[in-house]
């Protein structure tokens, strides 16, 4: 059910919990928060895939990323969650998923994700992608999640599209190259809406 977007809405308390997996808060101030989410954004088959805009190199870099969403977060206007196994308590990250760039007035949000090198290949950026969809149609009441990945990476396309996000065509150029600014790449479009058919369970 698709319930109406207030302007305060918050997301920084959201846990989410299903699926083997627990979706929280990242914690600016915790070391062990920030550590991981340097590993990440330092991660070579993460910056093989992903040029961030501001670019995340050492821990006090890290703590500024994670404060920031953290302040989106209480705004309203996007939710970033650590993933953790559900028995480890939210203590362990494996990998990060944050519905972005919340567009209230339209009911549209941006998905992504990457996953820690000891955690892939456990289908955590699949079953927390499904927690996250599930979340963001039925308690944020949006209506379309769309999801970008660079063209070529084949392992994020399986993630969507196992999740119902349809693949929707070729975006070109709108992504940068692996470390530049001067040079652009291709990327795939999916979207879920909450209208499409439930998929199955990750």
């Amino acid at each position: 059910m698709v319930t109406n977007l207030h302007d305060s809405q918050s997301f920084a308390t959201v846990r989410l919990e299903g699926h083997g997996l627990l979706l929280r808060p990242w914690d600016p101030e915790s070391d062990a928060d920030v550590a991981a989410c340097l590993r990440g954004a330092t991660d070579p088959e993460f910056l093989r895939w992903n040029t961030p805009l501001v670019p995340v190199t050492d821990t006090a870099g890290a703590r500024d990323f994670l404060r920031a969403r953290a302040a989106r977060a209480r705004e309203g206007s996007a939710a970033s969650f650590l993933i953790a196994d559900a028995e480890s308590g939210g203590g362990t990250a494996l990998g990060h998923i944050g519905v972005n760039d919340v567009h209230r007035l339209l009911g549209v949000a941006r998905v992504g994700y990457w996953v820690l090198p000891e955690a892939r290949g456990r289908k955590v950026a699949t079953r927390a992608l499904g927690l996250a969809a599930d979340w963001a149609f039925r308690e944020v009441g949006l209506h379309r999640l769309e999801l970008a990945h660079v063209a070529g990476h084949e392992a994020s396309c399986r993630v969507a599209e196992h999740r119902g996000f349809r693949h929707e065509g070729l975006l070109r150029g709108a992504l940068f190259e692996a470390g530049r600014r001067d040079a652009f790449r291709d990327a795939h479009l999916h979207a879920r809406l909450a209208t499409d058919p439930e998929p199955g369970a990750p």
